[in-house]
C-alpha cells in the first residue's frame, strides 16, 4: 500500500489511465467487430464506411500509445485486405 501523498496520487492516476486505455481498446475492437460483421453480412460500401470509421479509431489509439504503431498498421491492412477480398468476389 502507498504510504506518501504523491504515491497514493499516482496509484489514483494510474487506475484512471488504465481504465481509459481499457475504454479505448474496447472501443476499437468493437469497431473491428462491426466491420467483421458488415463484411459478412452487410453490402461492400457498408463494410467500406465501418473500414473508415474502424480506422480512425485503430490511429486515434495508436496515437494515445494505448497500441504500438506496427500494430495498428498492421490491423488497417488485414481490415483493408478482407474488404478488397469481398470488392473481388462480387
Amino acid at each position: 500500500m502507498a504510504h506518501s501523498l504523491s504515491a497514493q496520487k499516482r496509484v489514483r492516476q494510474n487506475e484512471a489511465a488504465r481504465a481509459r486505455n481499457r475504454w479505448r481498446l474496447r472501443t476499437m475492437r468493437d469497431a473491428i467487430k462491426d466491420f467483421g460483421d458488415k463484411i459478412v453480412h452487410g453490402s461492400a460500401a457498408d463494410a467500406a464506411a465501418a473500414l473508415k470509421k474502424a480506422t480512425q479509431i485503430i490511429d486515434k489509439t495508436a496515437a494515445k500509445g494505448v497500441i504500438h504503431k506496427n500494430q495498428a498498421s498492421r490491423r488497417k491492412s488485414r481490415l483493408v485486405a478482407k474488404l478488397k477480398a469481398k470488392q473481388a468476389s462480387k
